[in-house]
């Protein structure tokens, strides 16, 4: 029997995890989470293990906490659109490489940086929309919006459809989960679905033009390879919700990091290479993604733990990100640490994370630009969050903030008011 109780959703384990994740680490290593009937992997050593053999842990269902049926009801839902594999996320061998290759050549760190002066641009609208309020609930006003408007201008996707398309891709999160009520999951299905047949009426219109976006080069590329566009579908509709969701996370874990340790981040105080490390430690100390799955194809041991075929493992990056055995005062939050060459924030091996260069970018410019428009930046209460209850994540729902406000002068000239209320948590 494990030496400690294994409930990440409960409210202690939700608001600080870590405390837990080192018990974990130093006790059992390899754990069995009979609740949901799943090892659970989180020492760095054994995830990188995990990570590097695909052909012993397929990445069929990663994303799905069972690799089980849905109730019939939801399958009756799912049965109006197309399955949900293959995608980048959940592919293995050639399969995998085929779709990589695809969208490789625009995610190359040189392709990526061309988006700067867009991301630029999009930020400071953002901030011009609510600035003058003097608070907000960041999440929903600059943390999805931002990574989203983003994924669609890359994709060729109407800015009007953003707003939709995050609901849809939440919902898909939430089926992907088994913890919800049947009706719950059945609503989630069917907004699924309704992404789905969205992408596909898409493509229609894509395929009536000769767009440069990447739809439409995805599209011109399946045609050459003889490929079907339901596969184009799916793959779209992983990049959609991939492509911001860690983005969205990030940002918000990261304004709660900074504000609880009192830094100075304003982009005018940062150069080059500290945003860089900033960034990083952020995904290291409070990693987005807390993990994926994986499934086991053949008995095998690990860390000392017998794996049967068809066994359900989690490769635990947010653990495996504070293992001090790898990590020196993983404890710590430093933003002058280099931690790329052990940061599993974005995944290992061939699953890596293929929109990273896109991500760090985006949280490079977002935070440090957040900061320097927003003076005397603040948490509006000590309970101004919400957490979100997703196993795989780690993130908030809404997340409120207060500022300095400025105020007008009978000669139009700017002044800020005082600043009240909370600095930390």
């Amino acid at each position: 029997m494990a030496p400690f109780r294994y409930d990440p959703l409960s409210g202690s384990q939700l608001d600080n995890p870590y405390p837990m994740y080192q018990r974990m680490r130093d006790k059992c290593p390899i754990f069995f989470d009979e609740t949901r009937n799943v090892w659970v992997v989180t020492r760095h050593a054994d995830v990188l293990t995990v990570a590097l053999d695909p052909e012993t842990y397929s990445s069929e269902n990663a994303v799905r906490l069972s690799a089980g049926d849905e109730p019939d009801e939801v399958r009756e839902v799912l049965r109006q659109g197309w399955s949900l594999t293959p995608n980048l996320t959940e592919s293995d061998g050639e399969q995998h490489r085929q779709l990589r290759a695809m969208v490789g050549r625009v995610f190359t760190p040189g392709k990526v940086a061309q988006l700067d002066p867009f991301i630029r641009k999009t930020i400071d609208e953002l901030v011009d929309g609510f600035i003058d309020a003097g608070h907000t609930d960041i999440i929903e006003r600059y943390a999805w919006p931002l990574p989203l408007i983003t994924m669609a201008r890359i994709l060729g996707i109407p800015q009007d459809d953003v707003p939709q398309l995050h609901q849809w891709s939440y919902d898909w999160l939430r089926l992907s989960e088994s913890a919800h009520a049947l009706p719950d999951r059945v609503k989630y299905a069917h907004s699924v679905v309704a992404m789905q047949h969205y992408i596909m009426d898409l493509f229609q219109d894509k395929e009536a033009t000769d767009g440069d976006d990447l739809i439409s080069l995805l599209l011109q590329s399946a045609q050459e390879a003889a490929m079907d566009t339901v596969q184009v579908m799916q793959l779209v509709m992983n990049l959609i919700i991939a492509g911001h969701v860690t983005v969205t996370r990030a940002i918000g874990n990261g304004i709660v990091t900074l504000l609880d340790h009192q830094l100075d981040v304003r982009e005018s105080q940062l150069d080059e290479q500290r945003t860089k490390t900033m960034v990083d430690e952020i995904l290291r100390f409070e990693s987005p993604v807390q993990g994926l799955f994986r499934t086991v194809m053949t008995d095998t041991e690990l860390g000392g733990a017998r794996l049967r075929r068809g066994d359900r493992v989690m490769v635990h990056w947010g653990a495996a990100n504070r293992d001090e055995r790898v990590i020196s005062d993983p404890e710590g939050f430093d933003i002058e640490r280099r931690t790329s060459r052990h940061n599993l924030a974005f995944g290992r091996g061939i699953h890596a994370c293929l929109g990273a260069p896109l991500a760090r970018l985006q949280l490079q410019i977002a935070i440090p630009r957040l900061f320097e428009r927003l003076p005397g930046l603040r948490l509006a209460s000590p309970d101004s969050w919400i957490r979100d209850r997703i196993l795989i994540a780690r993130g908030f729902v809404s997340l409120e903030l207060r500022w300095d406000q400025r105020e007008k002068t009978t000669d139009g000239m700017a002044l800020m008011t005082p600043r009240q209320g909370l600095q930390t948590p």
